[in-house]
């Protein structure tokens, strides 16, 4: 099974004025656009079916939509509250082990996806892995998902990303 950490797309400013619930702060226009970019280079790295799990803030859901879009994707992003900012990672490894499929996408948070990444890997949530925005890295496990099982495959930042994607077309 590969999971693939990827961090949500920049969003705007906190604001308590504009968004009083900081879950409702969306991605900017401009980070739609490096998202959807950073999304169609990990769709040239990544061909195989996947499953997509998100938080439900919406600049991650967002995020998760446009993933569903470049990685073709038929089933909608499963919610998952555990990916909520200071959610448990020991939940979301619970809910990858009772899935059946090869390939999962997580879209999340820092600095939970980086605690998340170190407890994968080193099975210690302190060894963090930090991810930038629209920033992703694959983890591969030899069977199963279990903390301290996964093999780091690569980290690429969302400028290696997008250049991934090739040449972008101007509409």
């Amino acid at each position: 099974m590969w999971v693939y950490l990827f961090r949500h797309g920049p969003a705007g400013q906190r604001d308590a004025e504009r968004w009083p619930d900081d879950g409702q702060r969306p991605l900017t226009a401009r980070g739609e656009r490096k998202t959807t970019r950073a999304a169609r280079g990990l769709a040239r790295l990544e061909r195989r079916p996947a499953q997509l799990f998100t938080s439900p803030l919406e600049r991650s859901a967002r995020t998760a939509t446009i993933l569903q879009q470049s990685l073709n994707v038929v089933r909608p992003p499963q919610i998952a509250e555990e990916l909520s900012p200071g959610g448990s990672p020991q939940k979301l490894i619970a809910r990858l082990q009772r899935w059946n499929g090869e390939v999962a996408v997580v879209v999340g948070h820092e600095p939970d996806l980086g605690r998340l990444a170190g407890l994968l890997l080193f099975g210690d949530p302190e060894g963090t892995l930090p991810l930038k925005k629209s920033g992703c890295c694959a983890i591969a496990f030899e069977d199963a998902v279990h903390a301290g099982a996964g093999r780091l495959v690569w980290l690429l930042s969302p400028r290696l990303l997008r250049r991934a994607a090739g040449k972008a077309v101007r509409a």
